[in-house]
């Protein structure tokens, strides 16, 4: 797997595969590589599809200073200078969409599309309830809670699923295993509750699409929907029904994937 020094002081983990215009997905709180759960495959056709270890997690290093959704942005723009990628497509997912919210704000000049999948601006009372009930048993120690947790990403269809551990078994296998991943990903959860772009989002001039699922608990879609009306010109899509939840790219991930690559040839070349 290769790894690469970056600016920030840390060693990333990532993987690449693919040609054509360069697309960066930011992974979400707690995630490795792998919870792409191979949807970066569906991109691969028409772009350089880079996916990466954010830091510590997976394999890439924890480093020091503060883990802040700012702060891994400038671990983005860092990893895009080592790969010599002046400007890419930027898709980010959940806590890894504020990265890429961050990333479009003070790095404008690396973005030429941004898609925000499942996203938010500004934690309202609901949401951060629902991140500090997520965030507590990591916080113990007690990855048997925070993974039993993690079903409240997936819809009621889903977890009445009869092969729900087979099902989930990809998704789990990318979860936090050692010290350094489980507080790191405490810190994560504290980003995600002190993110606040809201006033400074219509400073995004890049090209956006904003995609939520009607049943997404961690950031509701009408947190997204007040994202996608804070910047200029972005597009907003609702996937509405049954397997519209936080897992979108698990549950639906052609229909996902169909209405991406439609925003991103629009904006090739």
């Amino acid at each position: 797997m290769p790894h690469v020094q970056i600016s920030t002081g840390i060693n990333v983990h990532y993987e690449e595969q693919g040609s054509g215009e360069p697309l960066i997905l930011i992974m979400g709180t707690s995630g490795a590589i792998g919870t792409w759960a191979e949807f970066e495959d569906r991109f691969a056709q028409n772009y350089r599809v880079i996916t990466f270890d954010n830091r510590g997690i997976g394999e890439t290093d924890r480093g020091d200073g503060d883990i802040s959704v700012r702060s891994m942005a400038q671990d983005v723009a860092a990893l895009m200078d080592a790969l010599q990628i002046p400007q890419a497509h930027i898709l980010g997912w959940s806590l890894g969409s504020a990265v890429a919210q961050e990333l479009a704000i003070n790095y404008p000049d690396h973005v030429k599309s941004l898609i925000l999948y499942s996203t938010w601006g500004r934690c309202d009372g609901f949401q951060a309830a629902v991140i500090t009930s997520l965030r507590y048993p990591y916080a113990q120690g007690d990855l048997d809670v925070a993974a039993t947790a993690t079903g409240l990403a997936f819809s009621p269809e889903t977890l009445d699923r009869a092969d729900l551990p087979e099902f989930l078994a990809p998704v789990l296998r990318g979860l936090p295993q050692s010290e350094v991943q489980i507080q790191t990903t405490v810190e994560q959860w504290d980003a995600d509750l002190a993110h606040d772009t809201l006033d400074r989002l219509a400073q995004i001039k890049t090209p956006t699409l904003v995609v939520v699922g009607e049943q997404d608990l961690l950031t509701p879609p009408w947190q997204s929907k007040k994202v996608a009306d804070a910047i200029p010109g972005a597009e907003f899509h609702l996937l509405e029904g049954s397997n519209t939840p936080h897992f979108l790219h698990v549950e639906q991930p052609e229909v996902l994937a169909n209405l991406m690559l439609t925003f991103l040839t629009k904006q090739r070349g």
